[in-house]
């Protein structure tokens, strides 16, 4: 077995610099890199190739691979990553291909979870579009993996990694999870070889995980593929049939490119109409949900600017009243939650909400006995419409107390729960909480990388917003603070969809030299400044809790 390199190279071809490397093989390796020359960003493969070698082969593989790119680039332009040279140093083959803007598929699932069945039948049409201009060019990609499909955050599906099949004699496929049973036999691969492939990946994108797992081995995982049977899916829905059909070990009898593609469009268009009577039946403030996670979708490709994620988050009543009730999260007791207000009682003036360094006790949890500080309002939150109020005597009645799994604790208004939580695998979240019926969200998020000053994370978040929605609005200035003694920052924006103009809060701060956490509250915009609302974020502020890490 080859042992993976990965010590950085120097400049391969007297040109190209590997920066980063993005992906480890057994016998190849991706980077992201540079042209020295030019300074444009490439990307580069390094495939090991086996020694004995005669003369020529590399030589002949090289041209191999520019050759197919330059075919496929004529067959589907703007669909393929273009290769812009190929150099033998040492024993290794180096691919450089352009750059392509875009989060590959296994990234996308690692942060996203699981795809909808019409997420992924729609990416499949694309993918499958690649693979059909491939085949009638004679060209097979024999090396199809999640890794090598990239989505832009306009939604556009690129392929990369055509030509690099045979590069090197070390595996039949760098990705032995999605290899075909007759490429784990060793033989050629063939286009029935890249439509299994495909029915692998759509697999992988409903159920987060490949057909066959990884057992330990290159080998031993190709002997998985050959001869263990297929664990029917769970989540396929509509694409059940055509996953199924993918998949058959015979190639023979797997699904014609005709066939899959009349499947998939119908799923497609079983999907659009059902999302679209969804919509017509709620309020237009609810619609913003859809929409919203549609934009969540780029929340992966900008985890330095995790603060955002969701750029804005509207609860939708029908979405929340399918998740709440579920998923184990922690709900009021009776002894973190407070006496519910008599329905009697007159609506309570909310303590006003700081924007200026506050804390919130030392780190001790509030309780009904100590409760929290008024503090001052933020710099552009409105005067409450309506005549100021006594405010209550308990400020946390309606509220309790949640404890997250990743460590953190809020108080929580009574009935809103955890609705959605992505994350990266690793120590990164994003979580949303809200209520059926309830168009209010708070998004409470931790992530890792971030940038060292508060205020710079949120300038760059807000090019994010501005990309997602076009009436994006700020709200005064992004404000430096000192919150739970670390540095934080502020900031307010307006955003409209579906003609409903929400209005978010958004509080973010480093609880480390490159991680931190951001509290995001979003509301109508009309009722932003309410006294339920204001006293909502002001308990929010002052009872959020960090976890000890």
């Amino acid at each position: 077995m080859i042992e993976p390199r990965v010590s950085q190279p120097g400049v391969v071809g007297g040109k190209y610099r590997p920066l980063e490397i993005v992906q480890q093989g057994e016998s190849r390796n991706s980077w992201h890199g540079q042209d020295i020359e030019t300074e444009q960003p490439v990307y580069m493969t390094e495939s090991y190739l086996p020694g004995g070698l005669r003369e020529g082969t590399s030589r002949r593989t090289a041209a191999r691979i520019m050759r197919d790119s330059e075919a496929m680039e004529i067959a589907c332009p703007g669909k393929v990553a273009t290769v812009i040279a190929v150099v033998e140093e040492t024993g290794v083959l180096w691919t450089v291909a352009e750059r392509v803007e875009g989060t590959p598929l296994d990234e996308l699932l690692r942060w996203d979870g699981p795809f909808s069945p019409g997420r992924a039948a729609r990416i499949g049409l694309e993918i499958l579009d690649v693979l059909a201009a491939a085949h009638r060019a004679q060209i097979i990609h024999g090396d199809l993996s999640p890794s090598q499909v990239l989505v832009s955050e306009e939604g556009a599906v690129t392929v990369s990694g055509f030509g690099l099949i045979g590069a090197t004699s070390a595996l039949p496929v760098t990705t032995p999870t999605f290899a075909s049973p007759e490429q784990a036999r060793g033989e050629n691969a063939g286009p029935a070889s890249d439509l299994w492939a495909l029915g692998a990946i759509l697999y992988a994108l409903v159920e987060g995980r490949p057909p066959f797992v990884d057992r330990g081995s290159p080998e031993a995982t190709l002997r998985a593929v050959e001869r263990l049977p297929l664990i029917d899916p769970e989540n396929a829905g509509p694409l059940d049939l055509v996953i199924q059909g993918l998949l058959r070990k015979n190639w023979r009898e797997r699904l014609t490119e005709n066939v899959a593609r009349k499947a998939l469009v119908r799923v497609v268009r079983e999907h659009d109409r059902a999302a679209s009577a969804q919509a017509h039946s709620r309020p237009r403030v609810q619609h913003a949900y859809a929409a919203a996670c549609r934009a969540g979708q780029r929340w992966k490709s900008r985890s330095a600017v995790v603060w955002v994620g969701v750029a804005v988050v509207l609860a939708s009543g029908a979405v929340v009243a399918a998740a709440v009730g579920g998923g184990g999260d922690t709900g009021p007791s009776a002894s973190d939650a407070g006496p519910s207000p008599s329905p009697s009682a007159p609506p309570s003036t909310a303590p006003p909400v700081s924007a200026s360094p506050s804390g919130n006790n030392s780190g001790r949890d509030p309780v009904p006995s100590d409760p929290p500080r008024t503090i001052t309002p933020p710099r552009s939150t409105p005067p409450s419409p309506t005549p100021s109020r006594t405010a209550p005597d308990n400020p946390l009645d309606g509220f309790y107390r949640y404890r997250a799994p990743e460590g953190f604790s809020v108080y929580l208004p009574k009935g809103f729960k955890r609705v959605q939580t992505i994350t990266d695998g690793n120590d990164s979240f994003r979580a949303v909480f809200g209520a059926s019926g309830d168009p209010r969200t708070l998004v409470v998020t931790f992530a890792e990388r971030l940038k060292p000053d508060p205020v710079k994370v949120w300038e760059k978040a807000e090019q994010d917003l501005k990309q997602d929605f076009p009436d994006y609005r700020r709200l005064g200035d992004i404000g430096a603070l000192r919150y739970h003694g670390y540095q934080g920052a502020d900031m307010e924006w307006l955003a409209t969809v579906d003609d409903v103009t929400s209005r978010t809060f958004g509080r973010g701060w480093l609880t480390g030299a490159r991680e931190g956490y951001s509290l995001r509250w979003t509301t109508p915009a009309d009722d932003f400044g309410k006294a339920a609302n204001r006293r909502a974020l002001s308990n929010f502020l002052e009872t959020f809790k960090e976890a000890t890490r």
